[in-house]
Order: structure tokens, then C-alpha cells, then sequence
């Protein structure tokens, strides 16, 4: 490592630092948050200190306690641990501390973890920005709904994303065991990349990547092993909380939202018609991923529709779970800057717009203290327009410098 390496990630730690300190003594000190996170970490925390399982009953209403000061009723979340079990691993390190410092701590790195992301965005895309739009694009990262709520709720998603995109940049990259060992973190939320999964799984068989399979499949036998090894029941009380999980929550995919809310006279079966066409489109691009090299921009069209199609269809989704589907957007956006006239100028002037624009339609249908369900729709279903309209494009991309401006 070089001194300008150990200088940069010195520099990187104290910010840091300093960042958790002044979150700790200006919010979580005074009020409790994250309360996205708070069930998975208490959830860790009382079974590496008392041995619970964290699907019990037991470890369910200490949850509800921790997060309402009483049991939950049946119309409200019932906040469930409802995550795979190896994520006790990833927050063993914080079972220990007290939620407050806990919460500062986390909602800093969720907040470095998406400008970090954003960042690999940009490198995986090969797309060079000057300065002026750099500082913009990562402070539309923070300052955007999905980011923002994100970082408030303490989303899983904001580390998703990272390890999602940092995937793919090492498949770019040919650093094929980090490859696996990150595509198998994301499984932390599977309903943000399982659709993923077997794409790039099909693309690495195609492309004879076996050290990627290899290193994934590992990866995946070592957590599950160690998970039954430590809770051998962990399967099935995870898939109950999951199959349990729609009973308690309100809004559910973007199909949902138009065939069950706003159109509910197509109901079901439309639904369930839009999914399988959604998928069979899907299915059509995925046979070309296999003689498509990782720095293609024809792959990255393809794994953006994938991430698209992930967050339509799904049972349940979240707006947070929307930031995958940055890769994807800053995709539309470079080849906007690299084809329109003053399309640099055109992109600040998205930044702008849709920060106004989502930050007012949510603050302008709120309900009580629930997203409305209009606020689904914007971003996929546009996205999913841009994708197919612009499809063509991607086959025959531009040129673009090869200078790297982010180390």
C-alpha cells in the first residue's frame, strides 16, 4: 500500500469517526431511530448474549418492547427478525454496544456505504465526471428519497447495493473469488437480488467463470453450514416468518399498486399475467448473457433490467430497496450526457428535479406516517420505459475515455 493509499484511507477512518461521534451527540443520543435495523440487531444481540433464537416468540415481543415499549397490536408491523441467520454474523461486532452508539454507527456507514456505491457506479459504467458533477451526483445520492430513507430506517439496502455493484465491478475487474464472496452477501436480503443470482450464475457458466461459481458457492455452503451448525431449525422459522411477512404489511410491488389499488378490477389474475410476461421478457435477454463479456454495455442493459424487474414484481418490495436501480438509472443518464446536446447540463438538471419531485409527492400524500402507494411508481416504471425505448443503444455504445478519476 502506498503512502497516498495510507494517507486517503486515514483521512477516510477519521472522517468517519467523526462522522459517528457528531450523528451520536446531535440524534441518536436524543432519539431513537433506525428502526428498520433495530430488529435484526436486537435480534443478534439476543442470541449471541442469551442464547434466543431469533425467530422465537421470545426474541419477537423483546423486539416489539425495544421498538414500541409494548407489544405490537395486530394492525402494526410486527417487526420480525424475518432475515436469513447468517446476518448475526455481519452484526456480531455490535451486540455488545448500546443502541444508541449502535445507531449511529450503522446509519454512518449506510450513509458512506451508498456514496461508496455510487462511486463504484460511476467506475463500472466508465463514466469520467469533472469535479463539479461528481460533487453533485454523490450529493444526490444522500439527499434523494430512496437514499435518504434509507439512511433514516437504517436499511440493509444501502449495503446491498454496495456489495451488488462491487460484484459486478470485480466481475469487470476479473477478481472472480470477490466476485462470489459478494454476490453471496446480497442473499442478506434476497428479495433485492434473486433474480440476479441465477442471471449472473448463467452468464458465469456461459463465460466458463468457474472461480466466480466456485467462490459462491463456497461462500454460501460456509454461512449456511455455520447457520444450521449454531441453529439447526433456522430454515423453516425464517421461511414461516417470510411466508408470515405480507399478512402485516400494507403496499406490495408496483404491479400491485396498479392492479390491486388503483385498478382493482384487474386484480389477481392481471397481476399474475404482467409477472409472467415481465419474466419471459426477462428470460428472452438472459439467453444473450452468456457471450456478453462483464464490460459490455449490452450486459450492464441486461443486469439493469434484471434489478428493474426484481423491484416490479416482487411480493413486497420498499422504496428503499429502490437504490439498486441506481446502476441502471446512471446508465440512462451517461449515455444522455454522452448523446444529447448539453446532456451534462440535462443530467444536474435531473438531480435537481427529481429530488423536488419525490421529496413532494411523498410529503404531499402521506398518510399518517406510511408511504403512499403512488410513490412506488415513479422510478421503475419509468426506469422500465427509458430501458425499452432505449434498448438499441446499448448494442452499439459510444466511446468513452478510459481515464480513471475515482483512484
Amino acid at each position: 500500500m502506498t503512502k497516498r493509499n495510507v494517507l486517503i484511507a486515514g483521512l477516510l477512518l477519521t472522517l468517519y469517526s467523526l462522522s459517528v461521534v457528531g450523528v451520536y451527540v446531535t440524534f441518536t443520543s436524543k432519539v431513537p431511530g433506525a428502526n428498520d435495523f433495530y430488529p435484526r440487531w436486537r435480534g443478534a444481540q439476543l442470541f449471541w448474549q442469551e442464547g434466543v433464537d431469533p425467530y422465537s416468540q421470545t426474541a419477537t415481543e423483546a423486539i416489539q418492547r425495544g421498538l414500541y415499549g409494548r407489544l405490537a397490536t395486530s394492525e402494526e408491523d410486527q417487526v420480525l427478525f424475518v432475515y436469513p441467520f447468517y446476518t448475526v454474523f455481519l452484526l456480531r461486532p455490535l451486540v455488545g454496544i448500546t443502541y444508541p452508539w449502535v445507531q449511529a454507527i450503522w446509519l454512518v456507514t449506510i450513509q458512506f456505504s451508498l456514496i461508496l456505491a455510487i462511486i463504484l457506479t460511476l467506475k463500472l459504467l466508465a463514466w469520467p465526471m469533472s469535479p463539479w458533477l461528481l460533487a453533485l451526483t454523490l450529493l444526490w445520492g444522500v439527499i434523494f428519497y430512496n437514499s435518504t430513507r434509507t439512511i433514516i430506517l437504517g436499511q440493509f439496502a444501502g449495503l446491498i447495493y454496495l456489495w451488488l455493484v462491487g460484484c459486478l465491478l470485480a466481475l469487470k475487474m476479473e477478481r472472480d473469488i470477490l466476485a462470489g464472496v459478494l454476490l453471496t452477501l446480497t442473499t442478506i436480503k434476497p428479495q433485492m437480488s434473486f433474480l440476479l443470482v441465477p442471471a449472473l450464475l448463467i452468464w458465469a457458466v456461459g463465460q466458463r467463470r468457474w472461480r466466480f461459481v466456485g467462490s459462491a458457492a463456497g461462500t454460501t455452503a460456509v454461512l449456511v453450514a455455520f447457520s444450521f451448525l449454531l441453529l439447526p431449525t433456522w430454515l423453516t422459522s425464517f421461511v414461516e416468518q417470510v411466508v408470515y411477512y405480507p399478512a402485516y404489511t400494507i403496499t406490495g410491488s408496483p404491479l400491485w399498486v396498479i392492479t390491486g389499488y388503483y385498478f382493482s378490477w384487474m386484480g389477481k389474475p392481471v397481476e399474475y399475467l404482467l409477472i409472467a410476461a415481465l419474466l419471459l421478457c426477462l428470460l428472452w435477454q438472459w439467453r444473450q448473457l452468456p457471450n456478453l463479456p462483464p464490460t459490455a454495455d449490452h450486459f450492464l442493459f441486461i443486469i439493469g433490467l434484471t434489478l428493474i424487474i426484481t423491484n416490479v414484481i416482487i411480493v413486497r418490495t420498499a422504496t428503499t430497496n429502490y437504490i439498486i436501480m441506481y446502476i441502471p438509472l446512471f446508465l440512462v443518464l451517461r449515455t444522455v450526457s454522452q448523446r444529447v446536446k448539453h446532456g451534462t447540463l440535462w443530467v444536474a438538471l435531473f438531480y435537481g428535479g427529481s429530488i423536488v419531485f419525490t421529496w413532494a409527492l411523498f410529503l404531499v400524500t402521506i398518510q399518517g406516517d406510511l408511504e403512499h402507494p403512488v410513490t412506488y411508481l415513479p422510478l421503475p416504471l419509468l426506469l422500465l420505459l427509458a430501458m425499452a425505448a432505449g434498448h438499441r443503444l446499448w448494442r452499439h455504445p459510444v466511446s468513452t475515455p478510459t481515464a480513471n478519476q475515482y483512484g
